[in-house]
């Protein structure tokens, strides 16, 4: 097959498994909040950003605002936005270290921690999944696959940089 084909038949293959995965992310993010109203009676109204501020929260807690928006990338701004939320509900709540009593912190409540667990294992369950998958390949193209993936997220790093800078 000449190169110039391949280099076509490979795009087309990126855009159609990029399509997938943003279905896929869609199906799993409304099938996740669901089990989540399920299992905590219907009493939330959190939405994926939510989850995943939590999510960030439990895995580094105590962690401020800052630290926060750089582990997720996201805007501070955004952050205290969502804590704010976060805290009238119940799911996370304030801290101060002994150390610095002019800093906010934020740690997982009782109800937090459940939630935290809950994606937790959704997390377990599709990360066996892609190892699952993964594992069918030799070291050799696993290697080969590494570099695609490194230089495609540098290349997409390099066009949002190249985007904000049109702004």
């Amino acid at each position: 097959m000449e190169k110039a084909t391949s280099v076509q038949h490979v795009y087309d293959l990126l855009i159609k498994m990029n399509h997938q995965w943003e279905q896929h992310q869609q199906r799993e993010s409304m099938t996740f909040l669901e089990e989540i109203r399920e299992h905590f009676d219907g009493m939330t109204s959190l939405n994926m950003t939510d989850v995943h501020v939590m999510d960030c929260i439990g895995r580094h807690e105590p962690i401020n605002v800052t630290t926060l928006a750089d582990r997720i990338e996201l805007s501070k701004g955004t952050v205290s936005k969502v804590s704010t939320k976060l805290l009238k509900e119940g799911w996370i709540r304030r801290t101060q270290l002994n150390d610095n009593k002019k800093e906010i912190y934020f740690r997982l409540t009782p109800l937090g921690k459940r939630l935290f667990l809950v994606h937790e294992r959704l997390h377990v369950k599709v990360q066996q999944q892609l190892f699952q998958f993964l594992n069918r390949y030799s070291s050799e193209e696993l290697n080969v696959l590494k570099r695609l993936l490194s230089d495609g997220v540098d290349l997409l790093e390099a066009m949002e940089w190249q985007d904000k800078s049109l702004d």
